[in-house]
């Protein structure tokens, strides 16, 4: 039972485009890799990497200039680099990063055949490529898994102890929790990444879509609670396996995410405890909000308390109650603005009639 359930998560996991969506060229004078049909781009480089398992894998690392991060990405089970690229040079360019992309063992033009096994070690080329080619350090890269892609990116996450940070993109629990909701981890099971994300020691983004029909919103929301260091989750209202990136969303969230974690530790402390005092600072406005509705209804009813409920009703849009709550805001500055300066104007007229009144006194003094 165990080996034709793990076959049938296997099956699950790995779909490689057939025929592949790119050809492999190799300059015969300079030795140099190409993709094809792409055109060569200078801060393109096209690489062919050995695993420890003996499959060679084929790689794509765009250069950002000064870039301070490096973005390891692991692609979902659908797609090849072919398909990934054009994608790639636009998270590159919005996100100011490096970005390393690689195919697993038998996608695209990589050799081999794809396995769980076989998608460890081929990130693990690919982390050892950025260390030995291109200098990058632990604490520079951001692993990013996609879908089965967050299978090898946590378990190599859980064995690096100072990267930069990690996104999990419509990540799933394990390979069999995808089809079956069971209860606890079998041996049988491909990507435990249950087990595995309490061990990833660096900030973790969750991306989702809520209306997932491939892999269930409730397995980054369980992810995203099982972090240990945890950054504001995004759930993607009605975006499902494969479309996320075409939110606006998506690349305002990302670009927030990696403002933050290129923070120095003690900068991102500053920033997380500001937003825990606003938090708390929120919550206790809500509280006053509540106690004043609940004295608003012991009053008589006035028109101006038919408007706020009307303003309740959840047909309206959402965006139009924020804006008009922003009105509201500014107007009680304006307000408040008016009435300070009232006070002041009021203050100023007291002064001078005291100053008159004792220039009447003395004049009074002067004619007795």
């Amino acid at each position: 039972m165990g080996g034709v359930t793990s076959s049938m998560a296997a099956k699950f996991a790995f779909f490689p485009p057939n025929p592949p969506s790119y050809k492999l060229v190799k300059d015969e004078v300079t030795g140099l890799y190409t993709l094809s049909p792409f055109p060569h781009r200078e801060n393109v480089e096209v690489l062919k990497l050995q695993t420890r398992r003996g499959t060679g894998i084929v790689g794509v690392y765009v250069r950002y200039p000064m870039a301070t991060s490096t973005l390891l990405y692991s692609h979902g089970n659908a797609a090849d680099l072919g398909q990934m690229y054009d994608l790639f040079i636009e998270l590159s360019i919005h996100l100011r990063v490096n970005l390393f992309g690689y195919d697993y063992s038998g996608y695209g033009q990589s050799s081999g055949k794809p396995s769980e096994q076989n998608t460890y070690s081929d990130i693990e080329a690919a982390y050892k490529c950025l260390e030995e080619s291109y200098g990058t350090k632990q604490e520079d890269i951001i692993l990013y898994g996609q879908s089965v892609g967050s299978g090898p990116t946590l378990d190599l996450a859980a064995r690096l102890p100072h990267l930069r940070a990690v996104v999990l993109h419509s990540p799933i629990l394990s390979g069999l929790r995808v089809m079956y909701p069971v209860k606890r981890t079998y041996w049988f099971d491909i990507y435990k990444n249950i087990d595995k994300i309490p061990l990833v020691n660096c900030p973790v983004l969750v991306i989702h879509g809520t209306a997932d029909d491939v892999v269930d919103c409730s397995h980054g929301k369980q992810l995203w609670e099982l972090c240990k260091e945890k950054y504001e989750p995004l759930w993607l209202k009605g975006g499902n396996h494969c479309d996320l990136e075409l939110y606006p969303e998506y690349i305002r969230h990302l670009k927030k995410f990696i403002s933050y974690v290129e923070k120095s530790p003690s900068q991102r402390h500053s920033s997380r405890k500001s937003i825990d005092q606003f938090e708390q600072s929120r919550k206790s406005t809500d509280i006053f909000e509540v106690s004043r509705k609940s004295t608003d209804r012991r009053e008589k009813p006035r028109q101006s308390t038919d408007r706020a409920d009307k303003l309740k009703n959840p047909s309206i849009n959402p965006e139009k109650l924020e804006k008009l709550r922003m009105s509201f805001e500014q107007m009680e500055r304006s307000r408040r603005s008016v009435d300070c300066h009232e006070k002041s104007r009021k203050s100023i007229d007291h002064q001078v009639e005291r100053a008159r009144k004792s220039v009447d006194r003395l004049d009074r003094m002067r004619t007795g």
